[in-house]
């Protein structure tokens, strides 16, 4: 039985040594032949050193380029390297659990109606803006119902974080769309489910993540996640998640407000209102993960920069996508961390 890792990593030098190491220490109860494929989007800060050190460690670990320097491409990349049974994605700053592997291997093979695999994602902070938006971000509130990030228990999902596929997945539905820089996991694993095939996330199967981490990056990042989705909803002709609208009706609630109180300023009382309405509802959520009041605020405050960031990126993909029927800037084409 054949499996291919692939991880596609820029700049991560401090993270992929630890990837890979947990990698090759998990545990197999079949025969497997495992590769481990790095896609790498030409780093300059040591982390191809590091990798051509540990390839001395490692026989089956390679190493390719990812000249486009965008996250599609190397997955397509990683897939096409080496032909393989199993398929999973990695992250640079992503550490599994020594029964990952194998573990997403046995419910493939129990289940042919299942197509992908994820598991459990364990934050681990690198600072302290990190540590709050991933609060933020393991709740309801915060990243809407029904999101993996927010599962306790082993159930279907419609996307997860770090998947396995086998072979035949990519046999019937192709492979990776190159043209969203943003959500191309979530175009492919909705092309999975509209294929019939089912998402699994399993919560006993675990990995730690790094959270990148300043509210200045989180903007930027989850503002493209927004913008692209209206992509994804464009190229089929459907809206894939109740849960993507909400941001988009918060802003345009927001925006709504304050034209209101700019043309009849003696109605600032419904703004307030609705902002009370949001903090209160947030506030519920941020009692339950917040440890001190300093904290509590930061997380208000991630919730509300979530939020805002990625309905202002959908108001402005459906304006340029669905409207003016226009192709992607090149601003937002760049992939921002």
């Amino acid at each position: 039985m054949k499996l291919s890792v692939i991880i596609p990593c820029r700049n991560e030098v401090n993270y992929i040594e630890e990837c890979i190491d947990a990698i090759y220490s998990n545990e197999f109860t079949t025969e497997i032949d495992m590769t481990v494929v790095v896609v790498d989007g030409m780093s300059n800060d040591g982390t191809r050193q590091t990798i051509e050190t540990l390839q001395t460690k490692y026989a089956t670990l390679k190493l390719i380029d990812n000249i486009q320097q965008l996250t599609p491409y190397a997955f397509n990349l990683g897939i096409h390297f080496k032909e393989a049974d199993f398929y999973q994605i990695v992250g640079a700053r992503q550490i599994l659990s020594s029964n990952y592997l194998q573990k997403a291997i046995n419910i493939l093979n129990s289940d042919k109606s299942i197509w992908c695999v994820g598991g459990a994602v364990e934050n681990v902070y690198i600072n302290y803006e990190s540590e709050m938006i991933a609060k933020a971000m393991s709740t309801s509130f915060g990243m809407g119902l029904g999101n993996f990030r927010t599962l306790k228990k082993s159930d279907f999902t419609d996307t997860v974080g770090t998947p396995m596929y086998p072979k035949f997945v990519f046999e019937k539905i192709g492979f990776f769309d190159e043209d969203l820089v943003r959500n191309q996991d979530d175009d492919f694993n909705f092309r999975v489910t509209k294929e019939g095939g089912k998402i699994w996330f399993e919560a006993s199967i675990e990995l730690k993540y790094y959270v990148r981490g300043n509210f200045k990056g989180l903007f930027r990042q989850f503002f493209q996640y927004g913008y692209w989705k209206v992509c994804v909803n464009k190229k089929h002709r459907r809206i894939t998640t109740i849960r993507q609208m909400v941001p988009a009706i918060f802003v345009l609630g927001l925006f709504a407000g304050i034209i209101t109180v700019i043309l009849f300023p003696h109605r600032w009382e419904y703004l307030a209102l609705y902002l009370f309405i949001y903090f209160a509802s947030a506030s519920l959520y941020a009692l339950k993960v917040a440890q001190s009041v300093s904290r509590f605020f930061a997380i208000l405050f991630s919730f509300f920069i979530l939020h805002v960031s990625y309905g202002m990126g959908y108001l402005e993909g459906i304006v340029n996508f669905i409207l003016l029927n226009r192709k992607p800037s090149k601003g937002k084409s760049e992939l921002t961390r």
